[in-house]
């Protein structure tokens, strides 16, 4: 039987490792990687960038064809609420972007919290139609309302898409919140909700007695080398924002190195929807392990069958085939996330690529208004480069 844990197992053949290559290696247009890369550089540039900085990273198969970054780590020392302005620090003081800059993956984190129960599920030890009131049945309100493991990872599971943990006092509040949490939509009707992955992660660290950094590191990134991967804090990331009322929910100042989601800061900074920090480089490997069926190496951290599981229709964690930020990849089962800090990875199993963005985009302040339409051309760019060749 091969082995689920990272390790390699009796009949499990390694997979080649990602290398550095030119376009034309990977079969990908050099032409439209250009644009790639042009757009993504002129997104952090001028007064009011997209961006403060940025990193992208695509690629096809094994070869990484494009590895470029642009902007500015920390360009800001904060947000003048008075002017409507950014408050730009010295030049001498700014920290450039560089390639291998760590980024708070926000809910790009959603994606490993799924990732490690479908191992879970592929192990035997949960089900995924399972109620979660079977494995939690002190959370009276899922548990009343039959809520089941697969509606949490596809978001039909009625519940509200947050809660305010960050107001309450202490932890014990912020678990009894949880506990009396009751779906307020229709089950099985899709409402995107971080309290899903809460309720997840609590499910996992429950049914496994370990907590969620733990089965993340073990279970994924430490089999995958991934050694740029954890929870934070992460004192080396670009920074996010300064953060403070009224345009944010809490008063914490200029953002660095500690998660940048209110309620998972508020959880400590270990939460099933966000708290991860990575590098494009190993979101380029955790991509390539699902694009080449679970493994990467001589590890495998899924069986193809549970791959499939995870990104078909309806996607167990990921989204699928949303244009909005996946462009013209979008359409024959590409899948990926976006991140409220500016993160985002797409991957299409039909041509074996994918393409991730990272980018500070709530340095030094979140946009009034989101704009994902660099995702989406960054996506079409790599689509056309396929096409192109």
């Amino acid at each position: 039987m091969e082995r689920t844990d990272g390790r390699e197992g009796r009949g499990h053949l390694s997979t080649p490792r990602l290398r550095h290559g030119t376009p034309q290696r990977a079969g990908l247009d050099a032409g439209e990687l250009r644009h790639l890369v042009g757009a993504v550089r002129a997104r952090t540039e001028g007064e009011r960038p997209w961006a403060a900085g940025a990193v992208v990273v695509a690629g096809r198969g094994p070869v990484i064809a494009v590895k470029e970054a642009a902007g500015w780590a920390v360009r800001y020392a904060s947000y003048d609420g008075r002017t409507d302005a950014p408050v730009e620090l010295p030049p001498g003081d700014r920290v450039p972007m560089t390639v291998h800059t760590p980024f708070d993956l926000a809910s790009l984190t959603k994606l490993f919290t799924s990732v490690a129960a479908v191992q879970q599920i592929e192990r035997g030890t949960l089900g995924i139609d399972a109620r979660v009131g079977a494995y939690l049945p002190d959370f009276t309100g899922a548990a009343r309302h039959g809520v089941t493991v697969r509606q949490l990872l596809t978001h039909t599971s009625g519940l509200r898409p947050e809660l305010p943990l960050y107001d309450c006092a202490d932890g014990a509040e912020r678990l009894a919140l949880l506990r009396a949490e009751t779906p307020v939509g229709v089950p099985g009707t899709y409402c995107y909700s971080d309290l899903n992955m809460l309720l997840l992660q609590h499910v996992l660290e429950r049914l496994t007695r370990r907590t969620l950094d733990t089965l993340v590191r073990d279970g994924i990134t430490r089999p995958l080398g991934m050694s740029a991967t954890a929870f934070g804090p992460c004192p080396s990331a670009a920074a996010t924002e300064d953060q403070r009322r009224p345009w944010a929910k809490a008063d914490r100042g200029m953002v660095r190195g500690e998660v940048h989601d209110e309620n998972a800061w508020a959880l400590g900074g270990v939460a099933g929807h966000a708290g991860l920090f990575s590098t494009g480089r190993d979101l380029a490997v955790f991509c390539r392990t699902l694009l080449a069926g679970g493994s990467y190496g001589p590890a495998r951290i899924l069986g193809p069958g549970f791959v499939d599981l995870l990104l078909t229709p309806p996607g167990l964690g990921f989204a699928l085939d949303q244009p909005w930020f996946m462009g013209e990849l979008s359409g024959r089962g590409a899948a990926g996330h976006t991140g409220f800090t500016g993160t985002s990875l797409v991957l299409d199993r039909a041509t074996d690529t994918y393409v991730i963005l990272l980018a500070n985009t709530v340095h030094p302040r979140r946009p009034s208004t989101p704009d994902s339409r660099p995702r989406a051309e960054a996506a079409t760019r790599v689509a056309r480069a396929v096409r192109g060749m």
